[in-house]
């Protein structure tokens, strides 16, 4: 039960650091997230749709990444 913690833990705090950083890197507007080669958006007169996909994919590479580690050097 000690290891579950531990791991709930990290894994908030991990959570926590890339909302902030995602939440902050919008507001000065260096990521570039939302807006990459790959991204679907069609907007008509009164539609729009938006499917980020590229940026999914890099995310959930990252945060894949982040996991890893953490799980090699625990």
């Amino acid at each position: 039960m000690d290891t579950l913690a531990k791991t709930l833990i990290a894994l908030g705090i991990v959570l926590i650091a890339a909302g902030l950083f995602l939440y902050l890197g919008g507001k000065v507007g260096f990521l570039g997230l939302g807006r990459l080669p790959g991204d679907i958006r069609v907007e008509r007169d009164n539609f729009s749709f938006y499917f980020p996909i590229t940026t999914s994919i890099l995310i959930s590479v990252v945060i894949s990444a982040v996991l890893y580690l953490l799980s090699r050097f625990r």
